[in-house]
C-alpha cells in the first residue's frame, strides 16, 4: 500500500550528540539534497528541451486574435460584432489577456512566457505530490523517474511553448495531484486549503471541456468522502462544496450560453467532439506509442510502481479505520474512509488517464502528433513521477536475496533513463511538409518547413508561409474592400468586390482560408476572417462531418455560401471563376431555412437582455443543428422551393 508523505522532523529535535539521531538527520537532509537536485535538473532540462523547440502553433495564434478583441474592447470574439468562442479553453483565453494587460508586452511573447512557465511548474507539481504519496524524502531516496518520459518525448516539448493550452492543463493536472494528495493525508485538514482545492477540481471545465471528467471525479470524493472537522454541520460544509466548486463554472456556462448561443466552444461543434472515428483513434495512439517505443518505460514504471507500493510501510487515512480494519471487509464507512486516502487518488489518476485515452480514441484524435494523448499520459506518469528507492540495511555491499525490490526499482531507473536519452533524439513523422495518409502531422516541423524559420513565433514569421504574404498584399491592393479567396497559387488571391455603391472607407474585407491563426494576425482587427472547417464560422462548423475526411478538418463549407453571407457580387466575371452561378443563387435560398437564419441572428445580433434570454434556452437546439454544405440538398431538407428545379422526368 502507499504511504502518507507527512513530513517529520522529529530526528532534529534530538540532542546532536547521539549518534543515531545525528546520522539520520544527515539521511534526511541528504534525501532532501538529493530531491531537491533531481526537480531542479528535470525543471531544466525541460526548459532547455523547450526553448530548443519554441514556437508558435497558427491555433495558439488563434488565441491571441481572440486576446487582441479584448485588449481592444470588443469583447471575447474573434471577429467583431459575432460572437462566436473560437478557443477551447476559457481559463487559457483569460490567462494570457491578463498577463498581455498587466505586462503590456508584444502577445507572442507573453504568450510565450506563460506557455513556457506553467509547463514547467507543472513538473514541480507533480514531483511534489508524488514525493508526499512516498513518504517524504525521510523514507526513502526519490529520484525523478515518470517526469523523465514525459520531458523526453518531442511532443511534451514542443507543446510547451505553441501558444496553446496544453501547458496549463497538465499544471492544472500537477496542481490537484499534489493538493490531493496533501488532502488525503492530512491529519487536520484547514478550511482555506480545502475549499481551495474544492474551486481549483471545480475549475475543470474551464481548462478543457474533457478535464470536467478529473474535476467531476476529484470533487465527488471530496464531497463522499467524510468532511473537516469544524463547527459547521456536514450538510452546510458539503454545500458549501458544491457552491465553491461550481461557481465560477455554473456561472460562465450561464453567461456563455446566453452570449455565444452554445453550451460549449464552438470548436466542439466544428470538430464534432462527440462523433466517433475508433479507426483514426487507434492509429492516433500508435502514432505517439509505436515511433518512441513508449510501452516500454510504461511497463517498466508500472512494475516499479508495484515493487515500491508493496514494499513500503501501509499507513491508514487520517481519521479513518486502520488498514487492517478495511481488510476485514468493505462498509459504507470504510468505503467512505477509502476515498480520503492516498490510494483513492491514485486511482483517481490512473482511471482519469485510461478514461480520457478512451475517449480520445473514440474522437480520432487529433491531426497534431501527440498532442491530445499528453494530458492522459501525464495521468498516468504521476503516482511514478519519482519513485522510492532504500538502499539496503548495511549498505550495497550487504546486499542478499531479500533486498530485490532495490535491484528491481534501480534497474527501472537506469532503463527509464536510457530510454529517455533514446526518445528524446528520436524523430517520429519524417515526411517534413507532406500529410500522410493518417492525417497527422509533427506541426512543429510542418510550419518551421514552410516558413523558413527555425523558431516561427511572431505573426510575421508566418508571411512567409504560403499564400500569406500576398494576402496582405492583395488586401491594401482593394480599398474597396471584398472577399479574399485562395487560388491554387501560392502568390496570389481571388478578391470577389462588394456591390456598388461603395461607403466611404470602403465595404470592409473578408478573407476564407483554413488558417485563422497565421491570417488574423496579420491584418486589422476590422477584417473578418473566417474558415471552411467552422472554428471562427458557425455556419461552417453546424454542417455535417466528412466521413473520410481528414482528422480534425473534416468539415468544408463550399465558397458559395460565403459569396452569398459576404454580400459581394455574386456575378462572373467579377465572382471567382470555379464557381457557380446556380450554386450560389441555391446558397442564397437554403440561407433562409427558419433554423439557419435563427442561429445566424443567435451570434450576430446586438447582444440585448431578450437576445441573451432565448440564447440560454435554445442553445442546446443551436449545438445540435446541422446543415448540408451542398445548398441543393440542405434547400431540400429544409423544405425549401428550389429556383433551379428537377425537370418532371
Amino acid at each position: 500500500m502507499l504511504v502518507e508523505g507527512a513530513e517529520r522532523t522529529e530526528y532534529a529535535s534530538e540532542e546532536p550528540a547521539e549518534g543515531p539521531a545525528r546520522s539520520a538527520l544527515r539521511h534526511v537532509q541528504l534525501s532532501r539534497a538529493i530531491f531537491v537536485g533531481g526537480m531542479a535538473l528535470t525543471v531544466v532540462l525541460f526548459a532547455t528541451g523547450a526553448w530548443q523547440r519554441r514556437w508558435i502553433a497558427d491555433d495558439g495564434l488563434i488565441v491571441l486574435r481572440t486576446v487582441r478583441n479584448l485588449l481592444a474592447g470588443n469583447g471575447p470574439v474573434f471577429n467583431v460584432d459575432e460572437r462566436v468562442e473560437t478557443n477551447t479553453s476559457t481559463a487559457w483565453t483569460y490567462l494570457v489577456w491578463f498577463f498581455s494587460w498587466l505586462t503590456q508586452a508584444r502577445l507572442e511573447y507573453v504568450v510565450l512566457g506563460v506557455a513556457l512557465t506553467v509547463s514547467l511548474a507543472a513538473i514541480v507539481f507533480a514531483m511534489l505530490g508524488t514525493a508526499r504519496l512516498w513518504g517524504g524524502t525521510e523514507s526513502a531516496l526519490l529520484l525523478p523517474a515518470g517526469v523523465l518520459v514525459y520531458i523526453a518525448l518531442p511532443p511534451a516539448r514542443d507543446y510547451a511553448s505553441s501558444g496553446l493550452e496544453s501547458g496549463l492543463v497538465i499544471c492544472w493536472l500537477g496542481l490537484l495531484w499534489w493538493l490531493m494528495i496533501r488532502w488525503s493525508q492530512a491529519e487536520r485538514v484547514r478550511l482555506p486549503g480545502f475549499f481551495g482545492l474544492v474551486f481549483l477540481a471545480g475549475l475543470a471545465p474551464l481548462i478543457r471541456p474533457e478535464m470536467t471528467l478529473v474535476g467531476g471525479l476529484a470533487l465527488a470524493m471530496i464531497f463522499c468522502a467524510p468532511v473537516p472537522q469544524t463547527r459547521l454541520r456536514p450538510i452546510v460544509l458539503r454545500a458549501l462544496i458544491v457552491a465553491a466548486a461550481g461557481i465560477v463554472p455554473l456561472g460562465y456556462q450561464v453567461w456563455r450560453m446566453g452570449y455565444y448561443g452554445l453550451p460549449y466552444p464552438n470548436t466542439a461543434v466544428a470538430k464534432d467532439a462527440g462523433g466517433a472515428k475508433w479507426g483514426q483513434g487507434f492509429k492516433y495512439l500508435w502514432d505517439l506509442v509505436g515511433p518512441y517505443y513508449l510501452w516500454v518505460p510504461l511497463l517498466v514504471l508500472l512494475a516499479a510502481g508495484v515493487v515500491a507500493a508493496r514494499t513500503a510501510t501501509a499507513i491508514a487515512p487520517a481519521g479513518s479505520s486502520t488498514a487492517a480494519d478495511e481488510r476485514r471487509g468493505w462498509t459504507l464507512g470504510t468505503v467512505r474512509a477509502w476515498l480520503r486516502s492516498p490510494s483513492a487518488v491514485v486511482t483517481l489518476m490512473l482511471g482519469s488517464g485510461v478514461i480520457l485515452t478512451v475517449y480520445a480514441l473514440r474522437v480520432g484524435g487529433d491531426f497534431m502528433h501527440g498532442r491530445m494523448l499528453l494530458p492522459q499520459l501525464f495521468c498516468l506518469l504521476l503516482p511514478v513521477a519519482v519513485v522510492p528507492i532504500r538502499l539496503p540495511q548495511g549498505g550495497l555491499r550487504s546486499m542478499s536475496a531479500t533486498d530485490w525490490s532495490f535491484a528491481v526499482i534501480l534497474f527501472a531507473l537506469i532503463g527509464t533513463a536510457g530510454w529517455a536519452l533514446f526518445a528524446a533524439n528520436t524523430t517520429a513523422i519524417k515526411t517534413g511538409t507532406k500529410i500522410s495518409s493518417s492525417g497527422i502531422v509533427d506541426e512543429r516541423v510542418y510550419y518551421v518547413l514552410n516558413t523558413g524559420h527555425d523558431h516561427p513565433i511572431l505573426a510575421e514569421d508566418y508571411l512567409d508561409y504560403p499564400r500569406i504574404r500576398p494576402m496582405v498584399n492583395d488586401i491594401a491592393a482593394s480599398p474597396n474592400g471584398g472577399l479574399l479567396l485562395n487560388s491554387p497559387s501560392f502568390m496570389f488571391w481571388y478578391v470577389a468586390p462588394p456591390p456598388q455603391p461603395i461607403p466611404d472607407g470602403g465595404a470592409g474585407h473578408t478573407v476564407y482560408f483554413l488558417n485563422l491563426g497565421m491570417t488574423s494576425m496579420n491584418v486589422p482587427l476590422n477584417v473578418r476572417v473566417i474558415d471552411q472547417m467552422g472554428l471562427a464560422y458557425p455556419l461552417a462548423a453546424h454542417t455535417d462531418r466528412l466521413t473520410d475526411g481528414r482528422i480534425g478538418h473534416d468539415k468544408a463549407l463550399y465558397p458559395d455560401w460565403v459569396i452569398v453571407d459576404t454580400g459581394v457580387v455574386d456575378r462572373k466575371p467579377w465572382m471567382p471563376w470555379f464557381l457557380d452561378e446556380k450554386w450560389v443563387t441555391q446558397a442564397r435560398t437554403a440561407m433562409k431555412c427558419p433554423d439557419t437564419e435563427a442561429l445566424t441572428i443567435s451570434y450576430r445580433d446586438p447582444l440585448t437582455w431578450d437576445r441573451f434570454k432565448h440564447n440560454l434556452l435554445h442553445a442546446l437546439e443551436f449545438a445540435k443543428y446541422r446543415i448540408d454544405r451542398v445548398p441543393k440538398y440542405e434547400i431540400q431538407r429544409c423544405d425549401l422551393v428550389d429556383p433551379f428545379p428537377q425537370p418532371p422526368r
